[in-house]
């Protein structure tokens, strides 16, 4: 999940002799995050206090002189380095007013760019490839400058990342339409060459961000045509004499409309979100530009903001905060990412509810009284009492930090008090950023110390509904593992991202679970209701369900003869559903797995770990339920947690496409196999008959009414 939210403006830009257009050479970090050092396209460097929205110092070079790269602060020393001319470094202070008399050195090579980074020596690139760090430099500078680049090749980005205690820089060139990417070290000096895959001629890499990542380069870059490609640069990678390709692999693919993007720009934020600016919104109209914010990890538009005034393909970001000069203006914009999963990608973490809200309650939770009641930790209604006491127990509630601490070291019963306290004082907008935290804490815990397990306090963390599965993958399975089959349901029926295979784990305890030990343990209590009304009916004689009965039928083919016009009674053998495979708690459970939504490519594959046993004793459930279902149309009660008879459709034809082969050999499945292949025929024989009459159906669309109907009449239509 991630925010943009009310920007503001910083100053105004002017244009420079050198960029004809109105934008800004760099905005680098001050001497604190709340300071940036802006150098614009004419001949002035500013610092400003972001914060204020006013400017600290500004100093300007004289008439006929230009600023040839941004300037950057050493934080080390507190002083400043900017590069005229090309070959003039500069070096200043805060209090140094005449900018003339500060510091200069003259080299003996054009300089690209100055790269410096928080309590980091500064290091110079050359615009020829070399790279020397900022010290050495100013102690000789007219050193010899070797050329790294070859002839025509030309530095199109540079950047640096810090390695331990060190800048490494890297920059990216171009030579007659190749693309190459450097990366150069120091301690041991080295320094690796790549070549970049281009999509030929036409696409191009545009902006790169680089970050570290595991003790590797993190590299983003950004083609034109939209696609975002990530590489991995190993650290003290080996470099052989053969000149590699960097290897790739793609992350994002970006709306760009028609043509190709010519000024924008892309930055890294975490591992799971970038920001983008210059590339069309997807939902928005042409000619407008916007800055972006984009999940990497499920390729979803997580914020956007209109950028007005045309934009040059710049951004810059800096403790939570996004630097865009568009229009006339330099502007700031908060940012806020949050850890990345699949539902607050999509918007489908539900918010918990907010104060004052009365809860919904169904009737079985209100009749029943078993042990699962108390365990089901429904938030109720709020009085004026409880408001008054949790107010007045603020003051000594623990932070998340706190009760983090706790959870490392405290008992189990003390565990559980914390975490119950925590989740009735703490806000609701806290709640979505710490039950996860808290959440994976309980996990880690119960993994590393089998004899701790907060059964209660995790039911509390699920029933907040600030919880998903991406957010704690752990959780699902400990459950399982201790035989939680209350908290496993909960987890169920609550988080909209669980991952196939964890479906699959679920689908293989219940199964093989004994009907004799689920019994005493608690389930939700609507899922039970549910098979209580529909195991009341197994006395009822077969109906029909929209005209037709799901009698077996004895017809090779289904365009044979219909029968007699008047619907017979099926066969006294069949008149009522097979009585129920499974326990009542166990056929609770199953529900659950087949109202969890899944992809049919990811599951099928899982669902062959099942054994013969399990597949038969699943598809018999699935059996009776759809024969009670075809029976009568009021098992699916509303307001219960049931499953629909498409469900029952789907998962019956996910495992016999996973397990038809070897239900075949297994001489216990011939009889299941041979009822499901009657109730597919009489299937197929309702949908040839709705076949037959749906021309005439289609027909009496055309049909214009009479135009001399009165108040009543009777219309006799005769179809052929």
């Amino acid at each position: 999940m991630a925010a943009l939210y009310e920007g503001f403006t910083l100053c105004g830009l002017v244009s420079g002799q050198n960029f004809p257009e109105t934008c800004v050479q760099g905005v680098e970090c001050g001497n604190d995050t709340d300071h940036v050092v802006v150098t614009d396209s004419g001949r002035s460097v500013t610092v400003y206090k972001v914060s204020d929205q006013k400017p600290l110092g500004s100093w300007t070079v004289k008439q006929g002189q230009t600023l040839t790269c941004p300037a950057v602060c050493n934080t080390q020393t507190g002083e400043y380095v900017v590069v005229t001319d090309n070959k003039v470094i500069r070096v200043w202070k805060d209090e140094d007013i005449n900018f003339d008399k500060v510091f200069k050195a003259t080299v003996c090579a054009e300089i690209a760019r100055v790269h410096a980074a928080p309590d980091r020596d500064p290091v110079v690139l050359f615009s020829r490839g070399a790279v020397r760090l900022l010290d050495s430099l100013l102690t000789a500078p007219q050193q010899p400058i070797e050329e790294v680049l070859s002839e025509e090749e030309v530095i199109r980005w540079s950047g640096s990342v810090v390695e331990g205690k060190q800048l490494a820089v890297i920059f990216s060139t171009e030579q007659s339409g190749n693309h190459f990417l450097y990366l150069q070290r120091f301690n041991p000096n080295s320094i690796q060459k790549y070549k970049l895959e281009t999509e030929g001629t036409a696409h191009h890499p545009i902006s790169f961000s680089a970050t570290v990542k595991e003790n590797n380069i993190d590299l983003l870059y950004l083609y034109s045509d939209g696609s975002v490609y990530r590489s991995l640069v190993q650290r003290r990678e080996p470099q052989g004499e053969a000149l590699q390709t960097l290897p790739r692999s793609p992350l994002l693919s970006l709306p760009v409309g028609e043509g190709q993007l010519a000024s924008a720009a892309l930055l890294s934020l975490d591992e799971a979100h970038l920001a983008v600016v210059g590339v069309p919104h997807p939902s928005a109209g042409a000619g407008k530009d916007y800055l972006c914010i984009w999940n990497t990890n499920f390729q979803t538009l997580q914020a956007g903001k209109e950028m007005t005034g045309g934009i040059f393909g710049q951004l810059w970001g800096y403790a939570g905060k996004l630097y865009v000069p568009h229009g006339k203006s330099l502007t700031v914009i908060p940012y806020e990412v949050q850890r990345s999963s699949l539902a607050t990608a999509l918007g489908k973490l539900k918010q918990a509810g907010t104060e004052g809200t009365a809860p919904v309650l169904s009737w079985s939770s209100l009749l029943h009284g078993d042990a699962a009641q108390p365990q089901r930790a429904a938030r109720g209604v709020e009085t004026r009492k409880s408001k008054l006491s949790r107010k007045s127990q603020a003051a000594s509630t623990l932070t998340v930090d706190e009760v983090l601490e706790r959870i490392t070291t405290a008992p189990e019963d003390e565990v559980q008090r914390e975490v119950e306290a925590y989740l009735s004082s703490a806000p609701t907008p806290d709640l979505q950023l710490t039950v996860g935290r808290v959440a994976h804490q309980l996990v880690a815990r119960s993994q590393s110390e089998p004899s701790f397990y907060t059964h209660n306090a995790l039911v509390q963390l699920v029933n907040t509904r600030c919880l998903c599965h991406s957010v704690c993958p752990d959780l699902l399975l400990v459950a399982l593992e201790k035989k939680d089959y209350f908290l496993t349901q909960l987890c169920l029926q609550h988080f909209p991202d669980i991952p196939e295979a964890v479906t699959c784990a679920c689908l293989k305890a219940f199964v093989s679970a004994p009907d004799g030990a689920l019994e005493a343990l608690s389930v939700e209590l609507d899922s039970v209701s549910f098979m209580e009304s529909l195991l009341s009916g197994g006395g009822r004689e077969e109906g029909l369900q929209n005209g037709f009965s799901p009698a077996p039928v004895e017809e090779d083919s289904c365009d044979g003869q219909t029968g007699p016009s008047r619907p017979e009674r099926a066969p006294p053998g069949l008149a009522c559903a097979p009585s129920c495979p499974v326990g009542l708690k166990k056929a609770a459970l199953l529900n659950e797995i087949l109202q969890t939504a899944y992809s049919e490519n990811f599951l099928l594959p899982h669902l062959k770990d099942l054994s013969a046993p399990q597949v038969i004793l699943f598809l018999q459930y699935l059996h009776f339920l759809y024969l009670r279902f075809s029976q009568d149309v009021s098992s699916q009660t509303t307001g219960l947690r049931s499953p629909t008879i498409t469900q029952i459709v789907d998962w019956v034809g996910l495992l016999l496409d996973a397990h038809f082969t070897v239900l075949v050999m297994v001489p216990e499945a011939k009889e299941l196999l041979s009822q499901l292949h009657k109730f597919v025929k009489s299937q197929v024989k309702l949908f040839s008959e709705l076949g037959k009459i749906q021309g005439s159906l289609q027909e009496l669309h055309k049909l214009r009414p009479s135009e001399d109907i009165g108040q009543y009449s009777i219309e006799v239509i005769e179809l052929f």
